[in-house]
């Protein structure tokens, strides 16, 4: 059988409707072991899979045939397996993780919008939870929706030499905030992150901004001022395109994935759905996997093939905690999966649970990483 009939007969079978002939064809599966399963089950794992599907079925009987029994993990295996994806279906639903809630009994919430501004005389306020981003004015600051955040002139005055018209906004863990700034380019931070921008171009005529994190960046085209964004050992030059920077001091690797337009990398040169990755100043370009790269702004996980190391640093700087593992070496087992980032920090992960590769404990903001 392939993947999809497998699905379907688990499919059909969580919901009572298999055939005495199509549970003969699990029997059948589960013996020979097809591509989706390899590894031989124990006893204990094939009765600890037998109990946890068979006890969320409706009505159980008390007697099962030993096809039946078979059939039933059969199941579960399936279902484990397809769990790998963490999306939410009717095997993930029939194969709830009852694990003890004590794991996860001081729960956190997922991040918000929240960030810091600091002006050149390095006055800094906390801006507004209730609302998304800032617009940056050539003598003003006002919200998103036009409400006012500070008016200090001459600190915004675009006419100034450029000394004392520096801003940076800044994101912690957990927060997001976005900025639009005076030549209309927008930017979108993530958690954890600083945007450092002045108002005034250089002697060069050039727009430079320096970041620490990740952003995305819709640039306003001006092909006689050139975009220049700053960061870890590289610099980001366009005219006006629409691209994604990841550069955290604890990720060895900057990366740079452009959507649309063209950007120049420490002098290599991007197409759109290319990524540039740059390892101490060797750059490396590769096909760009957009649904990932820009999950975030979609406030999602999204992981593909993904190691769980940079998976949970993702998931640190979200929640704002710390990962702990009791095994270094599982920080290099690989996840694919999409979730929400509005969920809270334990259904995250109880997906990664349900791979049957990996398990938590959360103790306050703390989270130890365990087989």
């Amino acid at each position: 059988m392939d993947r999809q009939e497998i699905f379907e007969l688990v499919r059909k079978y969580n919901r009572g409707r298999c055939t005495p002939e199509e549970e003969a064809l699990l029997e059948t599966w589960y013996v020979n072991k097809t591509e989706l399963y390899h590894t031989e089950l124990s006893e204990p794992e094939i009765e600890s899979a037998l109990q946890e599907v068979y006890a969320s079925l409706p009505n159980p009987v008390k007697k099962m045939r030993l096809w039946t029994r078979i059939a039933v993990a059969a199941a579960a295996v399936a279902a484990i397996v397809f769990g790998v994806w963490f999306y939410t279906n009717e095997i993930a639903s029939a194969l709830k993780t009852h694990r003890n809630d004590v794991a996860y009994k001081n729960d956190i919430a997922p991040g918000k919008s929240t960030a810091i501004l600091t002006l050149a005389n390095g006055k800094s306020f906390s801006l507004s939870e209730a609302k998304a981003g800032v617009i940056v004015g050539e003598d003003k600051l006002t919200y998103n929706d036009n409400t006012p955040v500070v008016n200090e002139r001459p600190l915004l005055n675009s006419q100034d030499d450029g000394k004392n018209t520096e801003m940076k906004l800044s994101t912690p863990r957990g927060g997001t905030y976005q900025i639009t700034l005076s030549d209309g380019t927008k930017v979108w931070l993530n958690s954890a992150t600083s945007l450092t921008y002045t108002m005034a171009r250089n002697s060069k005529g050039e727009r430079r901004v320096k970041l620490e994190g990740e952003a995305y960046f819709e640039v306003a085209r001006d092909k006689r001022h050139p975009f220049i964004v700053s960061s870890n050992k590289q610099e980001v030059k366009v005219l006006g395109t629409h691209f994604n920077i990841s550069s955290y001091t604890d990720d060895p690797n900057a990366k740079t994935t452009l959507l649309e337009g063209s950007v120049d990398v420490n002098g290599q040169i991007l197409e759109p759905n290319q990524l540039a990755v740059n390892h101490n100043g060797k750059i490396n370009v590769w096909p760009a996997d957009i649904e990932s790269a820009m999950a975030w702004k979609r406030d999602e996980f999204s992981f593909n093939d993904e190691e769980l190391g940079s998976i949970m640093k993702k998931i640190a700087r979200w929640y704002d905690v710390e990962v702990y593992y009791e095994d270094p070496q599982m920080a290099s087992a690989k996840f694919w999966g999409t979730i929400s980032r509005f969920k809270n920090i334990s259904d995250v992960l109880r997906m990664l649970e349900k791979t049957n590769k990996v398990q938590f404990k959360l103790e306050g903001r703390r989270i130890m990483v365990t087989k």
